[in-house]
C-alpha cells in the first residue's frame, strides 16, 4: 500500500514549470534573433558611414528635379558623373533596366533619381539615358540599361572609392561614356600584393 506523502516546498496549487519543446525554443530564439539581426545591420551601416566619411545626408536617395548625367576625367579615365561631378556606379548583380539592390544596400549606395526626364550633358549620350521605377516610387536614372547609384564613401566630386567593392551581393563599377563597366582598379588604390603560400 502506497502512502501519499506531502512534498515539502511544492505548492500544489501552482502548476509546475514545463520546459518548452525544441521546436518552441527555436521559434522563441528566432523571435529574439530577428530584431537583433536588424539592429546589427543598422549598426553595420552606421559604422560604414562613419568609417567612410558619409553622412545621413549622403545616404539618402538623390532625387533631383531634373537629373543630369555627364562625363568627367577621374583616376579611372572618363567616367559618368552627375551634374555636380559625383561619380555614378552600376551594381554588377542588377539586371538590364531592373534594380535588385536591397533596401539596406540603398543606404550605402543611394540611387540617382529624378522627378523629370534626365538630361545628358558633357559627353554623355542622351540615347543611353532612361528611367525605371525607383525607390519610394520615384524614377531611378539608368544608362545603357544600368540603374545608376552613388557611393556614400565618395568624399568629393570625381572620387571613385567605390570602384570594385564587393558589397550587398555584387561588385560595383564606374561606367564609361559608352555605358559599359570600367573594371580596372583606380591607380590611387593600394596595389594588390601577390599571395604567397607558407
Amino acid at each position: 500500500m502506497q502512502i501519499d506523502r506531502p512534498v515539502v516546498g511544492v505548492d500544489r496549487q501552482r502548476p509546475l514549470a514545463v520546459r518548452p519543446s525544441r521546436q518552441q525554443a527555436n521559434v522563441m530564439n528566432r523571435r529574439i534573433l530577428i530584431p537583433g539581426g536588424a539592429a546589427a545591420v543598422a549598426a553595420l551601416i552606421a559604422a560604414l558611414l562613419l568609417a567612410t566619411g558619409g553622412s545621413a545626408k549622403n545616404a539618402s536617395p538623390h532625387a533631383a528635379p531634373a537629373a543630369a548625367v555627364a562625363v568627367k576625367q577621374t583616376a579611372l579615365g572618363q567616367t559618368l558623373v552627375d551634374a555636380n561631378g559625383r561619380t555614378l556606379y552600376l551594381f554588377g548583380s542588377d539586371k538590364p533596366n531592373r534594380r535588385t539592390l536591397s533596401q539596406a544596400g540603398l543606404a550605402v549606395w543611394p540611387a540617382l533619381t529624378s522627378t523629370r526626364t534626365p538630361k545628358a550633358t558633357g559627353g554623355a549620350a542622351s540615347g543611353l539615358i532612361g528611367t525605371i521605377r525607383g525607390p519610394a516610387g520615384g524614377r531611378q536614372v539608368t544608362y545603357n540599361g544600368h540603374p545608376l547609384y552613388y557611393f556614400v564613401g565618395d568624399r568629393s566630386p570625381g572620387s571613385v572609392s567605390g570602384q570594385r567593392l564587393n558589397q550587398f551581393g555584387g561588385v560595383w563599377y564606374v561606367l564609361s561614356p559608352n555605358g559599359n563597366a570600367v573594371t580596372q582598379a583606380a591607380s590611387s588604390q593600394a596595389p594588390t600584393l601577390p599571395a604567397y603560400g607558407y
